[in-house]
């Protein structure tokens, strides 16, 4: 049996680095076999000495995450886990400077990190993945980033318009009000990332961009970061459509998950067939990502499995 302690500099720190209502502590007992219990100042830890040593370096981790981001997030905790137990090889910290100052978006998973890479090296990247495993949000904050430093002068986000089974056309409203449900993903993840009077005035100057699929057709977009979300749900004759409204100096990012098509069943997917086409063209990045890139509630991904099953 070994014990060490760890100093506790700052009370509110502590609380972060516990988690609401104990949960992060109750998920690093529960995954190393340790006992934990904060006294006099300091974590104390005890267990097999290779536990001990693996829990010490995750709450100094920790620690560290809550003293530069003010909160520790479950994903932090399960990217350590994971790479204490073996269970996915650690993952680098590249950080994504978006427009909030005190913000910066990471990737917090392997698959994550290759996406990002993917999209800072290819114009054209397409990725599939699970809900839940940062396809869209990692996408929109790349596209945020390279338009903070002036990399492009615009972003155009785009979603088929293709109910989830239910028939949403005799919404009220004109037209953007009928389109609004389709993107308000987006629109959260930009939210998310500045404030909104700023997102406000760059959509009244139309800097972003929101539109349906649909409204593509016939333009050339240059100098634009330019995303496709939700794109299991295009056509091949769709898909080739977006495609080709690449300019110069613009990105593409087609993100989408191939097992929530609500395609007719006589339809291919645009997404699918994309991945095939596009994966020998110079130029074109292919990223898969699966259920260890989930970065939701640890949930998120054991429904996942169960719907895989």
């Amino acid at each position: 049996m070994s014990r060490t302690s760890i100093a506790v500099v700052d009370s509110k720190r502590l609380v972060a680095v516990f988690g609401p209502r104990d949960q992060h502590l109750r998920r690093i007992r529960s995954a190393l076999g340790v006992g934990v219990s904060a006294r006099d100042d300091s974590i104390q830890i005890e267990g097999e000495e290779a536990a001990v040593l693996r829990a010490a370096e995750i709450f100094e981790q920790l620690d560290r995450i809550a003293r530069e981001h003010g909160a520790v997030e479950i994903a932090d905790v399960t990217e350590l886990l994971s790479a204490a137990t073996g269970a996915s090889q650690a993952v680098p910290r590249d950080p994504i400077d978006v427009h909030r100052p005190d913000k910066q978006v990471q990737p917090r998973s392997v698959g994550q990190v290759a996406y990002v890479k993917a999209i800072r090296e290819h114009d054209v990247v397409v990725c599939s993945g699970p809900a839940g495993s940062g396809k869209t949000f990692l996408a929109v904050a790349m596209a945020v980033s390279a338009l903070r430093t002036e990399q492009v002068r615009k972003i155009v986000l785009v979603r088929p318009a293709v109910e989830a089974g239910e028939n949403l056309g005799y919404l009220p409203g004109d037209l953007q009000a009928k389109i609004n449900p389709y993107l308000r993903p987006l629109l959260d993840a930009l939210r998310d990332m500045m404030d909104y009077e700023l997102l406000k005035r760059l959509q009244e100057q139309d800097i972003i961009e929101m539109i349906p699929l649909a409204y593509m057709r016939g333009r050339t977009l240059n100098n634009a970061f330019i995303i496709l979300d939700e794109a299991q749900n295009t056509t091949v004759a769709q898909m080739k459509m977006f495609l080709t409204r690449l300019g110069v100096g613009s990105k593409m990012v087609i993100s989408g998950d191939t097992t929530q098509i609500d395609l007719p069943s006589n339809r291919r997917s645009g997404l699918i067939d994309a991945m095939e086409r596009l994966e020998r063209v110079r130029g074109c990045g292919r990223v898969q990502l699966g259920g260890i890139d989930i970065v939701r509630h640890p949930l998120v991904q054991r429904i996942v499995e169960a719907y895989g099953d």
